[in-house]
């Protein structure tokens, strides 16, 4: 587990950084550093890296000299303008590498790969130097033998319980918890590295006296510092690195230890996952950790891990609860909800419109004081078992229409509660009225002018007729056709009265289990025998599985005649006209749920325009009639609570009928 390569590149060019950052995005993590100044704490930070050097920056000529007479371990890669003085210096100056800034994308990580082949190299020698020179550590002392220095009294530890105060949000509370830290283990430079949420990563969250690179420094989930946390569990110590057997996990650390500036790293764990770490700078006495220390400093984490872990399971809470709370403030509807006791616990801000009271005089009350039949329907939906049917009333104090929805609220099978859903149909009714009050007008407006058209014809007749009756009342002929004439448009006139009277008085439902096959078959026969099908032939397809509905079997026949009488209209004229009518079970999984009839023909079909009016009263293209037959049949299938759809083009027009199945059977 090697520490991730690193690229460090002066330049305060942005789109020269935008373009090495681009290139270099695979291969290292580029830190960008813009002020000359800094430039000797990130490459404190860094340990051996690669420089990447803008000879165009501020003073940069110079700076490679000191450079290469202070960190020699860096490999300098300078860029500049190609025949350039500078680049021509730097060149000479025996840094690793001088190219051109428009430098193409492979060639520059070829240079770059091979740049950190060469510095892994130089690390490797300088491992090898070490362990050679090493000298034995000295044992340490036996865990017995520091029995009393742990548990003495005046363990700075004993400080930091301050850091236990309740904060609103994480920062305020790491920025007190690296203050309490400070001040328990005696140390001159606290940082805790930490992710607040699990999509984050980990950054620099409160610090003290830390370095001001470090906050720019973020880490991934899989970043090899993080992993190494995840396998070993224990802390970093910069007196301790030459214990380490891994050459590579020895670079890691030193690494690690380099970039925040510290002494000791500790990691900090809650629920078998890494929450952060801490980082510690030198002790204010200017010595080295000891064992007891550094148990100490594994203890204090702990504690830091507790509070950590604690606080962002609280600001979880808190966002879960701020969301449901918005959530719950902004929805049209007005919401109430109550606990077991039917105790109100929540009555939010549309509620309080809808039902005129405020917040303060129903929270933590009875339901009743939200309404008796309000808090009736909720101690019913407290005691019920299942869902309740919505229900409508018009509410006494504000006199506005309701419509209240309620539901048990459940966690799993452990109740907790009702809410009842509360929508203001106040103005729907007035728009509805006004909408009926146009319908209306409009329903006389058209029966006028169709009565006015459908009368008159045989008013003229019986006009005509009886103006010559007294010249012709001798003429026997006269008299018969007189007769027949007269007695037709008057049972004319009847008929038109009837229709009218049925519609607007339809009889009532009488609903039972219906089989379709029996109503359709005898709707073609009243079809036949009242309108005529023009010798259209019928083809049907009734299958014997289709599942009872329920419905009034006389509206269900009445309906479907229209339809075929429609349909038997349409085919008029036309070659080879013919009508077929299909039944088929809807179902739902292994259960049927209802029932599909499609009357369809292959007439004309109906005229664009006309397609959103053939459902209106008095719509109709026929020279005779009312135009009541699809009005009938939307209003009955309406009532059986189903859905009328048609499809027409000019080669036919298919009408389909949906209508639920009954859900007791026969």
């Amino acid at each position: 587990m090697s520490p991730p390569a690193v690229c460090i590149l002066y330049t305060q060019e942005a789109d020269l950084a935008r373009r090495i950052k681009a290139f270099l995005r695979i291969l290292a993590q580029v830190r960008h550093v813009t002020e000359l100044d800094r430039l000797d704490a990130v490459l404190q930070q860094s340990g051996p890296s690669v420089l990447l050097l803008d000879l165009r920056a501020k003073d940069a000529r110079d700076l490679i000299a000191q450079l290469q007479h202070e960190w020699p371990e860096v490999l300098i890669v300078a860029l500049g303008t190609p025949r350039s003085e500078p680049l021509r210096e730097a060149e000479e100056s025996g840094i690793y590498a001088a190219e051109d800034l428009q430098i193409d994308r492979r060639r520059f990580q070829g240079l770059v790969s091979r740049a950190f082949d060469h510095l892994r190299l130089l690390q490797e020698n300088r491992e090898l130097r070490d362990q050679t020179t090493l000298m034995p550590a000295p044992e340490a002392p036996r865990r017995a033998d520091m029995t009393a220095d742990r548990y003495s009294p005046a363990l700075p530890l004993l400080r930091f319980p301050r850091v236990f105060r309740r904060f609103d949000n994480v920062e305020a509370l790491l920025a007190s918890v690296v203050e309490g830290v400070a001040d328990a283990a005696s140390v001159t430079r606290v940082g805790i590295f930490s992710r607040i949420r699990q999509s984050d990563r980990y950054r620099l969250r409160a610090g003290l006296r830390c370095l001001p690179e470090t906050y720019e420094i973020e880490y991934g989930e899989r970043d090899p510092l993080v992993r190494w946390f995840e396998l070993h569990a224990h802390l970093i110590c910069r007196t301790t690195l030459p214990q380490a057997s891994d050459q590579a996990q020895r670079a890691l650390m030193r690494r690690a230890l380099d970039t925040f500036g510290a002494e000791v790293i500790v990691p900090l764990h809650a629920r078998g996952r890494v929450l952060g770490w801490l980082f510690f700078g030198h002790r204010v006495t200017g010595q080295r950790f000891d064992y007891p220390e550094l148990e100490n400093l594994m203890i204090l984490a702990e504690h830091v891990s507790t509070v950590l872990e604690n606080a962002l399971l609280n600001e979880e809470i808190t966002l879960q609860k701020t969301l449901a709370e918005t959530l719950l403030k902004s929805i049209p509807p007005g919401i109430v909800a109550t606990d077991e006791e039917a105790i109100i616990r929540w009555f939010n801000p549309t509620a309080e419109q809808i039902l005129g009271l405020s917040a303060a005089e129903v929270l933590n009350r009875p339901a009743e004081a939200a309404g008796g039949r309000l808090a009736a329907l909720l101690r019913e939906t407290l005691d019920a078992k299942g869902n309740l049917p919505p229900q409508q009333w018009v509410d006494l104090n504000t006199r506005r229409s309701l419509a209240v929805e309620t539901r048990r609220l459940l966690d799993q099978k452990t109740p907790l509660g009702a809410v009842a859903v509360i929508h203001d149909l106040t103005a729907e009714e007035s728009l509805r009225q006004k909408q009926d009050l146009v319908d209306r007008a409009a329903f006389w407006t058209d029966l006028a002018a169709s009565m006015s058209h459908e009368v008159r014809n045989p008013l003229v007749a019986i006009k005509t007729f009886a103006q010559l009756l007294p010249e012709r009342f001798d003429d026997p002929d006269f008299r018969k056709d007189f007769n027949e004439i007269v007695v037709q448009e008057v049972e004319r006139l009847d008929r038109i009265i009837t229709q009218i009277n049925n519609f607007a008085h339809p009889a009532e439902l009488v609903m039972k289990p219906v089989d379709l096959r029996t109503s359709v078959n005898n709707a073609i026969e009243i079809a036949r025998a009242r309108f005529g099908t023009n010798g259209t032939p019928i083809e049907t397809n009734l299958p014997g599985d289709l599942p009872p509905v329920l419905g009034d079997e006389t509206a269900l026949t009445e309906a479907f005649a229209h339809l075929v009488a429609n349909a038997a209209e349409a085919t008029t004229g036309q070659p080879k006209a013919r009508i077929s009518l299909a039944a088929k079970p809807i179902r739902d999984g292994q259960t049927a749920s209802g029932v599909l009839v499609t009357i369809q023909d292959n007439g004309k079909g109906i005229d664009p325009e006309m397609k959103e009016k053939v459902f209106s009263p008095f719509c109709t293209t026929k020279p005779r009639g009312m135009g009541l037959g699809l009005p009938i049949v939307k209003r009955t299938v309406f009532d059986h609570n189903g859905r009328v759809d048609i499809e027409s083009n000019p080669h036919g027009t298919a009408v389909s009928v949906m209508l639920p199945a009954s859900p007791t059977g026969f």
